[in-house]
């Protein structure tokens, strides 16, 4: 695949981390694939996650296709930028154009990320997964590789304004390749993604430099400020529930 915008794209948000001074706290970056496809299963707790996510198969000089919201394809800033990365466009309303689109990139040897909880989630800890990245992965004959990344929520998440303060920061830990058949359960396999992840999880968190009790980013479990998985559910329902009545307005 012919990459003329991504390089580009690369070089200057690697700058942007060093002007930052973003110090980057990576582990397992090995396990990424240097050749051949492959699913980079992600957590999702930013909207900055698809940029930083990138980063940690930066050490195995690989470039990962992100599927995610088609809106970021209609914006006029964001949309040339995606398309020219060739990242995948995702339409909820019609999945299955986007879910061929990322076999076929699968079957071209390109790495293909994923976010099986699909939304950010505002406790910072693992929602329900969607069981479309196995599925994906078993369809294509390629491994899933988990990824966590903690910290990026401080930059950008939801209910709470930006904040890119220098000298943050950011955890990358990369597991290793999962195999996954298709006379594999589609559900067992994404429990054991999610378990797996959630261990990974727990890691990352509790090797991050910083605790502070109470702070905002840190989840409730831990001592954090942030909502329980339960009240983030019902953040989320009430969230979802104005969309659909301004769906409806209009």
């Amino acid at each position: 695949m012919r990459d003329i915008v991504y390089p580009p794209v690369v070089g200057i948000a690697k700058t942007a981390f060093k002007v930052l001074d973003v110090r980057f706290r990576l582990v397992g970056t090995e396990n990424v694939p240097r050749t051949g496809g492959a699913v980079i299963a992600l957590n999702h707790i930013s909207y900055v996650d698809f940029v930083i996510g990138g980063f940690g198969a930066q050490p195995s000089k690989r470039l990962v296709r992100f599927m995610a919201k088609d809106v970021l394809f209609r914006n006029r800033i964001s949309g040339p930028l995606m398309r020219g990365m060739h990242h995948i466009p995702v339409d909820r309303g019609a999945g299955a154009a986007s879910y061929r689109e990322a076999l076929r990139y699968l079957g071209e040897g390109e790495l293909v990320g994923v976010f099986p909880e699909a939304t950010i989630s505002r406790s910072f800890e693992l929602k329900e997964f969607k069981s479309g990245t196995v599925r994906m992965a078993a369809a294509a004959g390629v491994p899933v590789i988990p990824m966590i990344l903690w910290g990026t929520q401080r930059m950008l998440t939801k209910d709470h304004p930006r904040d890119f303060s220098r000298h943050r920061d950011i955890s990358i830990t990369v597991g290793t390749p999962i195999t996954v058949t298709r006379q594999d359960d589609a559900g067992e396999a994404t429990e054991h993604l999610r378990t797996t992840m959630a261990g990974m999880l727990d890691e990352t968190i509790r090797a991050y430099p910083e605790q502070p009790p109470g702070a905002w980013w840190l989840p409730a479990s831990y001592g954090g400020g942030a909502p329980t998985p339960e009240e983030a559910e019902r953040l989320d329902q009430e969230e979802l529930s104005r969309r659909r009545a301004k769906h409806r307005e209009r």
